[in-house]
């Protein structure tokens, strides 16, 4: 295999109001024809911007200061817009991370397939529906030519992770750069997603470079991966080899806070701890009761679900995209009226009061969430201190220095510093922004707490802190929790229970080291072996099946 594509002492700057930011500082690294490159590293490490430099789309105030960016013999850094233009789509093609910001909302997916084929030269107006449905098609969308007329607001997150696939392939590229191209979809779909990629990748001879902090998704379909840290490449080996001997620490670091079988929450973390104490469990404080909702055209969403939840229990709620896990943890939480059955919390049926009303509700503040995207559930015209303070000025009778004093303390407890408390969502970190949506949460004391999904898009040592701190939350103020996730290996880490769902209905309900250990339904184990795990995690936990 020939090396097609270099890129040597890469050095990427940014003009802010703070001054020079050197996002990239002297990146190396090559590509082979047909090989698939992984880079590994967390957010702010600088692998997302060095794939943005090769493209040549950095944001405004972004440039390259130095480097060379060789493509096929093409000097990209001397390559002119114009240029640039013709080889983005037709010769190098980009996965983004985020499915639906990629794709207009307003245009019909096939639409935007046909707009890609049609400036490169790959179609003609009279072919390019056809074409376009063809594309669909090799991503292994099922009925394509009704999906072409869709919007994308009309598609699940799989859905949408496929046809921003079909359109970075439409013009057959020679190189594939796909960016966290599985970030928030669950563990079968995250599979079916990558399994297709590698597929496609294999079949048209292309080479790749797969932007990812999942380790296990490195390890499962990447021939090398380059460990980035802080703007530089910290380690470059073959996959296997990376992971199996960790040259550097920061290489180990990663490894260590990846949630796995066999492990404690207290193993995540860098520095050796006494695992958090588990609360006395108390007198069921929620019942669910023959739970039903069914929307609008006769879609049944959840279908008779039943189930109790003690007081100080962790309990975890699993399943896929669309198996109705959020649908009846926002049924719970009153966000949306059931169509049928009872929510009994405390012995009252919250299920009587109508989602509207219930915002005021003496109950509201026994009742809190913590939502799946920190950033989005956040208002990003408050700052931290006026977010953490909403609640209380919704549901307390608290006075303004009660109030300060009491937006402090919550700070404190989850660890954030009080000298961020006046920034904006914007100026915080993927984990800052957790805690402040955690905070936020505690504000008004309760008793229930629903997480859904709250660490499925942070970097594995930033999820370890944040699944520790909820451990100990939950230790010293004997909340209870209904943990929503699809991921059972950092659902064992936090639930005493687990509930499986499955097309709206409970497959399989236990202790969850019960559940992880012996699955009693194929669904379940379907679950747990598409979590993708380094080899030589995964070598022990099976070994020991």
């Amino acid at each position: 295999m020939s090396e097609f594509l270099e890129i040597d002492d890469l050095h990427v700057e940014f003009a802010t109001r703070r001054g020079l930011v050197k996002a990239v500082r002297g990146v190396s690294f090559s590509l082979k024809r047909g090989e698939v490159l992984g880079v590994v590293g967390e957010s702010g490490s600088g692998k997302s911007v060095t794939s943005y430099a090769l493209m040549r789309i950095l944001d405004r105030g972004g440039r390259i200061a130095e480097g060379r960016l060789r493509y096929g013999g093409v000097d990209l850094r001397a390559a002119s817009d114009r240029e640039m233009a013709g080889l983005r789509g037709r010769e190098i093609g980009m996965i983004f991370q985020n499915p639906r910001a990629a794709l207009n909302p307003i245009r019909k997916v096939g639409r935007q397939i046909e707009d890609v084929l049609v400036r490169h030269g790959r179609a003609t107006r009279q072919d390019a529906k056809a074409k376009a449905v063809a594309a669909l098609a090799a991503v292994e969308i099922r009925n394509p030519e009704a999906r072409y007329h869709a919007y994308p607001f009309e598609l699940s997150g799989g859905m949408c992770q496929r046809v921003v696939i079909a359109l970075a392939l439409a013009c057959d590229p020679r190189l594939l750069i796909a960016d966290e191209p599985t970030t928030g979809l669950d563990v079968t779909t995250q599979k079916a997603v990558m399994d297709l990629v590698a597929d496609l990748v294999r079949k048209r001879g292309m080479s790749a470079i797969l932007i990812t902090h999942d380790l296990g998704l490195a390890a499962a379909y990447c021939d090398r991966v380059a460990v980035m840290k802080d703007g530089e490449v910290v380690e470059t080996a073959e996959a296997g080899a990376v992971f199996a001997r960790p040259g550097h620490a920061y290489t180990a670091k990663l490894m260590k806070a990846t949630a796995r079988p066999g492990i404690g929450l207290r193993d995540l973390l860098p520095e050796p701890a006494p695992e958090p104490a588990r609360p006395a469990l108390g007198a069921p404080i929620l019942r669910v009761e023959g739970l039903e909702k069914t929307f609008s055209g006769g879609v049944r969403a959840v279908k008779g679900v039943s189930f109790a939840l003690r007081e100080g229990e962790s309990l975890g709620l699993v399943g896929e995209s669309g198996c109705g896990k959020s649908t009846t943890s926002s049924m719970i939480m009153r966000l949306l009226d059931p169509t049928a059955g009872r929510i009994l919390f405390d012995g009252r049926d919250l299920a009587e009061s109508p989602a509207a009303g219930f915002a005021r509700d003496q109950l509201r503040g026994a009742i809190q969430m913590v939502f799946q995207d920190a950033g989005e559930s956040l208002n990003p015209r408050f700052t931290a201190r006026r977010a953490i303070m909403d609640p209380l000025l919704q549901l307390t009778p608290l006075g303004r220095r009660e109030r300060a004093e009491k937006v402090e303390a919550l700070a404190a407890e989850v660890g954030l510093p009080a000298s961020l408390l006046d920034r904006f969502p914007h100026q915080l970190s993927g984990g800052q922004k957790a805690r402040v949506g955690i905070a936020r949460a505690l504000a008004t004391g309760p008793r229930l707490l629903i997480l859904d999904e709250p660490t499925a898009a942070l970097d594995v040592s930033i999820q370890a802190v944040v699944l520790n701190l909820l451990a100990d939350l939950r230790a010293r103020f004997g909340m209870s929790y209904l943990f929503v996730s699809h991921d059972l290996h950092v659902v064992r880490l936090l639930c005493d229970r687990v509930i499986v769902m499955k097309d709206g209905e409970i497959v399989e309900e236990g202790a969850a080291e019960a559940v992880m250990e012996r699955p009693s339904h194929p669904y379940t184990r379907a679950l747990i072996d598409a979590a993708p795990l380094p080899p030589e995690i995964a070598a022990p936990a099976r070994a020991a099946e």
